[in-house]
């Protein structure tokens, strides 16, 4: 006689359609990346030049910052999943911790970039400059997203909106905000180290 395992149905977390939207950001991302990268083969001395200007300290505490708010959304998702029907509430402090550290790198972008603007950088400053504006700036637009994202699934926590038998909108929103720390984890080295 031979026992029959069953094994569990494995499922995309969150919404289909929050992958398509994902995969589309990624593809947008990925677009401006590979004109950055063929725009410094062409303006190699420029680029390193104006890269040295950067601060590079506030783009590491900037990663580290949306790591942990990653690593905090994480444990909320598994707070809600771990959790009774209605009881997403315990959740609720591993996302505020996440929103914490999202704003502090909102904090940290604007210190840098009220330092670069008070040294007269601009768009039209250098292609460096264009690019590193335009890209963090369109990264900084998502992680707002992200937070306003992260704020609504907290309030949801607290309302006990969200647990093991409805995790399909937190499962999305934190989705979203991998893709925001995903997009910053190749941002960081390619705009700010890499010479």
């Amino acid at each position: 006689m031979h026992a029959t395992t069953t094994l569990p149905q494995r499922r995309l977390a969150g919404d289909l359609a929050i992958w398509f939207f994902i995969l589309a950001e990624l593809l947008a991302f990925g677009v401006f990346f590979a004109a950055y990268a063929f725009a410094r083969a062409r303006h190699a001395a420029e680029f390193d030049v104006a890269q040295q200007a950067l601060n590079r300290d506030a783009g590491a505490l900037n990663t580290l910052l949306l790591l942990s708010a990653s690593a905090l959304v994480v444990r909320a998702v598994q707070g809600a999943q771990a959790g009774q029907a209605g009881q997403g509430r315990r959740a609720a402090p591993w996302l505020l911790g996440a929103i914490v550290c999202g704003l502090g790198f909102v904090g940290v972008k604007l210190g840098e970039y009220a330092g670069a603007f008070a040294a007269g950088v601009s768009l039209s400053s250098s292609v460096f400059h264009m690019f590193y504006l335009s890209l963090t700036f369109f990264h900084f637009m998502h992680v707002l997203l992200g937070l306003v994202i992260l704020a609504v699934l907290w309030a949801g926590l607290l309302a006990g909106r969200y647990g093991p038998d409805n995790l399909n909108g937190l499962e999305s929103g934190a989705a979203y905000w991998h893709m925001v720390d995903l997009v910053w984890l190749i941002l960081f080295p390619l705009v700010y180290v890499i010479h």
